[in-house]
């Protein structure tokens, strides 16, 4: 589904489990690892074929980068009024930009829906880009999953995680909820109580 695809490339910038932010694409090595854990929804989900992780470049790279800032900056729109992710204070592209960058990086490959209908189950389409290189694949495959994520159901319950530290846009389950996992809600359970007890 275009949603986790989406809320996975968003995930790559993560807490570094020390007070700071990573990045998981910082490297070919970190994209290629990526690109390896997430070839089935790249496959399935937006019909990006034929790209070997081990072959990316930094041209590559850069494009997904691209693309990546681009989902982010509108994730922060979508959690108005609340609050961006405390990774994007100062990377945030103005909001029709970052729709361009998406729009573009999307038509750079045409798409076209495939009928699947085993028998017994029930019939689904996907999307499956025809033409263009590995790179342009990759990228317009993003993008199409950032843009179908941002104007479906999900965008409704996209959240910024609370926690402190914590960098991560996620999909809540409950108007309740703000924590993206378990252990974030107990982090920011703690720095509360800490702070009502130190002050």
């Amino acid at each position: 589904m275009s949603q986790r695809l989406a809320l996975a490339l968003a995930a790559t910038i993560r807490h570094d489990g020390n007070g700071g932010v990573a990045d998981d694409l910082a490297d070919l090595a970190g994209l290629a690892a990526w690109l390896r854990a997430e070839a089935d929804p790249l496959r399935e989900d937006v019909g990006v074929t034929g790209l070997d992780p081990a072959t990316v470049d930094e041209p590559t790279r850069l494009d997904v980068l691209a693309v990546r800032r681009a989902t982010r900056s509108l994730f922060a729109v979508a959690v108005r009024p609340g609050p961006p992710s405390r990774a994007d204070a100062t990377t945030l592209l103005p909001p029709e930009q970052a729709v361009t960058r998406l729009n573009e990086a999307a038509a750079a490959v045409p798409v076209h829906p495939v009928l699947d209908w085993p028998d017994g189950a029930a019939p689904t389409v996907t999307w499956r880009g025809t033409g263009g290189d590995a790179r342009s694949r990759l990228t317009a495959g993003l993008a199409r999953a950032a843009l179908a994520f941002l104007t479906g159901p999900g965008r409704e319950r996209l959240r910024a995680c609370a926690a402190p530290r914590c960098v991560r846009y996620f999909v809540a389950d409950s108007a309740r909820q703000h924590w993206c996992r378990p252990s974030c809600g107990n982090r920011a359970r703690v720095a509360r109580h800490y702070r009502r007890h130190n002050p």
